[in-house]
């Protein structure tokens, strides 16, 4: 009876934490990157996504076969395209949102920041001089439809 007790005490504390504790541990699962091995912006939010504590499989293949694979719409469509947890990760999302994301579990295809928005992660360095362009994070939902999951740089 005490073991019992025990346990469903234990589990309760678990139901009871923050969704964020889960998608905050060391226990994130591999994040796989497909991206064209030239390209200068894939490479530095691999070092961002790396610096917030993801580990990150890359794959130097380009992204578009890839991309068609995994269901993402075209409209949808970065320079690089990544796989975590089971979703899609298109372009220069934030770390914050693929926390979320994890932390969530919506049903969805999974998020994307479509295009190549100055001020993004990546797209962020000093040659862009301190530049941030407005951009949403989309989430991609199963029918291929988005809906904003989170703005940046809007006033």
């Amino acid at each position: 009876m005490q073991r019992r007790t025990l346990l469903l005490g234990a589990a309760s504390l678990v139901g009871a934490m923050p969704l964020g504790v889960w998608a905050t541990s060391a226990e994130l699962p591999v994040m796989q990157v497909w991206k064209d091995p030239n390209c200068g912006c894939c490479k530095d939010w691999i070092a961002y996504l790396q610096r917030d504590g993801f580990r990150v499989q890359t794959f130097e293949t380009g992204n578009t076969a890839v991309r068609q694979r995994l269901g993402l719409p075209m409209k949808y469509a970065s320079c690089h395209t990544a796989l975590i947890g089971g979703y899609v990760v298109e372009g220069h999302v934030n770390t914050r949102e693929i926390r979320r994301l994890l932390a969530e579990k919506p049903k969805a295809i999974g998020l994307s920041v479509p295009s190549m928005p100055i001020g993004s992660p990546g797209m962020d360095g000093p040659v862009y001089n301190g530049r941030r362009d407005p951009y949403d994070v989309v989430l991609v939902l199963p029918d291929g439809s988005g809906r904003v999951y989170q703005s940046y740089f809007r006033t």
